[in-house]
């Protein structure tokens, strides 16, 4: 619409006339211009304007996605470990231990399959930072699926100063991990020895009658239950053993005579 206004603008402008009126014209001709130019900066402006307040709004919510992700991410990263931990004791995948859940009543019912015999044999090891001597008390026992057993650790803090340390563990082969039921177990608990104390630690466990009746376990006559101990570095202070039981020493004989 401006260009055709300017174009008559100057269609009126240079029509054959006297020159008085021509010379009338031109500065309508120049006004004309001057007009277009304004409405055209403004408008420029007010395009540029909206493009950036559109543009400021894209960079706020991609700016939003991306914080709220991250924070997603740290949340996931904090719980991978207890959740895999929780999957892998449900399943029995990549080796783990299931927890026995109902085990009174589970131990009650089921069946000992006395035509299958499977050998369970003991490791222990520790990590390179860990000063502790640990050892198993016996190298293997025997038993059916649907018996229960139980085995000894020991552990032993050799230095002059307490360690804590918590105890990961595995079963292989992997797939034997799904029918191995703890019912008493020292792993993912920290445990406290002071100077030179030794302690025995009991693993009380069953092999799942269904193993019998796994194709995969077919095959399977011996099974390895591995324990590892680790320092554990924790800033809560453990309290000693028995300390609320301590007896309070007896008074002086004279507090005595006084009383």
């Amino acid at each position: 619409m401006a260009l055709r206004l300017c174009c008559l603008s100057l269609a009126k402008a240079f029509t054959p006339s006297s020159s008085s009126s021509a010379v009338s014209r031109r500065p309508l001709i120049f006004s004309e211009f001057q007009r277009l130019n304004r409405s055209n900066l403004g408008y420029s402006l007010r395009t540029v304007g909206q493009q950036g307040e559109r543009l400021r709004r894209r960079h706020s919510s991609t700016m939003m996605y991306v914080t709220a992700g991250g924070i997603l991410m740290i949340g996931l990263a904090y719980a991978a470990i207890p959740l895999y931990k929780i999957f892998c004791e449900a399943t029995g995948a990549e080796g783990i231990i299931k927890t026995a859940k109902d085990t009174s009543a589970k131990v009650e019912t089921m069946k000992k399959d006395e035509a299958r015999r499977i050998t369970v044999h003991f490791t222990a090891d520790t990590a390179s930072n860990m000063q502790w001597n640990f050892r198993p008390q016996q190298a293997a026992i025997e038993l059916s699926p649907g018996e229960t057993a139980l085995a000894f650790y020991t552990a032993k803090n050799p230095t002059n100063h307490p360690i804590l340390g918590i105890a990961t563990y595995n079963v292989v082969p992997f797939e034997a991990g799904l029918y191995f039921n703890k019912i008493q177990c020292f792993c993912f608990e920290e445990q406290r020895l002071n100077p030179h104390e030794e302690v025995d630690m009991p693993v009380f466990f069953y092999i799942d009658p269904d193993f019998s009746n796994d194709p995969r376990m077919e095959g399977i006559k011996d099974i390895v239950l591995s324990y590892t101990f680790f320092e554990s570095k924790g800033d809560v202070a453990l309290p000693q053993p028995f300390q609320k039981h301590q007896r309070l020493p007896a008074p002086p004989p004279q507090q005595q005579a006084q009383s």
